[in-house]
């Protein structure tokens, strides 16, 4: 049996039809796909943000579906537009389009519920998920009773609060081709740039996100942590980060990373390298263990010599373990 990707190979990519409506080809103005209408499942920050802003655009808001009713109202009320409902109705099928914005591990139960109504209802709708890591063959049931399937993923942080500004930004798209299709015209609409990903691949790619961002942040507080230790105010410690992190990222941007590279790995000097592991095996251990993985990965992909850096790192590590033992015994 051929997967969706095999499926989808080697098709050309024509205008569809979907209740009646034409579907714009790729490339075509983004606004010829706003007459279709839209029902949002789980209005959460990135539901609530996608949903104004496709509404802004001339999409048509039908069912917002979450938990309560209070929550849906709110979701309705921050969307400008559409029906609360704290359940998935037929009204979620008046929409030739269905975005679930659910957590991941929500979205076989709302595939189960979907599926529940069968393939009267669920014949040519494009059903859409927006999760990072997983691919549209969760929502392969839906498929299976008519529907398209895919997946669209902003690359971007969402507040709940206003409109997606998703301009310049990466949107990850995979899935069968009318619903690609569909994404790609929907994310240019938006301003967004659409790129296509291997349904295998959306692991890796959620992954590079998640590093860019929440271990980034992660970082960012272990370091003002670190500053406040020492006695410096918190408020202090960030606006004092803040900048010599933003500066290192422009740099990047302008000419690349190695040249952006900075610190005592990037100048060889591995006697600061030894004094600060020193110096953080007096905190909890998690900062020395991520302090010590960053250097390995920096040696990895931004070293020209890496093996050597690795080596010579190894070397720092063992060595402060040989000078513990010898510390723990003469105690």
């Amino acid at each position: 049996m051929q997967n969706p990707e095999q499926r989808n190979q080697g098709k050309e990519e024509k205008p569809g039809k979907v209740h009646g409506l034409v579907l714009a080809p790729v490339g075509s103005y983004p606004s010829m796909v706003t007459p279709y209408g839209i029902s949002i499942i789980g209005a959460g920050r990135v539901g609530r943000s996608l949903g104004r802003s496709l509404r802004e655009r001339g999409w048509k808001i039908h069912a917002v579906v979450t938990q309560n009713q209070s929550t849906a109202r709110r979701a309705v009320r921050a969307i400008g537009s559409g029906r609360a409902h704290v359940t998935i109705t037929r009204d979620v099928f008046l929409a030739a389009v269905v975005l679930i914005s659910v957590p991941d591990a929500a979205i076989d139960q709302v595939v189960a519920q979907l599926a529940a109504f069968g393939e009267e209802e669920l014949r040519g709708r494009i059903i859409l998920h927006t999760s990072g890591a997983l691919s549209s063959e969760v929502l392969a049931p839906l498929r299976a009773l008519g529907a398209t399937v895919g997946s669209f993923h902003p690359l971007q942080s969402f507040s709940g609060i206003g409109s997606a500004d998703l301009e310049g930004n990466l949107v990850a798209l995979e899935g069968d081709v009318p619903a690609v299709r569909l994404s790609r015209s929907m994310a240019r609409g938006l301003g967004a740039h659409p790129v296509i990903l291997r349904s295998a691949t959306k692991p890796l790619y959620h992954a590079a996100a998640s590093i860019s961002a929440g271990h980034v942040l992660a970082l960012m507080e272990a370091a003002v942590n670190l500053l406040v230790s020492v006695g410096i105010k918190r408020r202090e410690a960030l606006l004092a980060l803040l900048p010599l992190t933003r500066r290192v990222l422009e740099n990047q941007e302008r000419l690349g990373a190695r040249a952006a590279w900075t610190g005592p790995l990037a100048r060889g000097d591995y006697s600061v390298i030894a004094a600060h592991e020193a110096a953080l095996s007096k905190c909890p251990d998690e900062y020395l263990v991520a302090y010590r993985a960053l250097n390995q990965l920096a040696a990895r992909v931004l070293s020209r010599d890496s093996e050597r850096v690795l080596f010579t790192l190894k070397q720092i590590a063992d060595q402060d373990a040989s000078n513990s033992k010898a510390k723990g015994a003469s105690a």
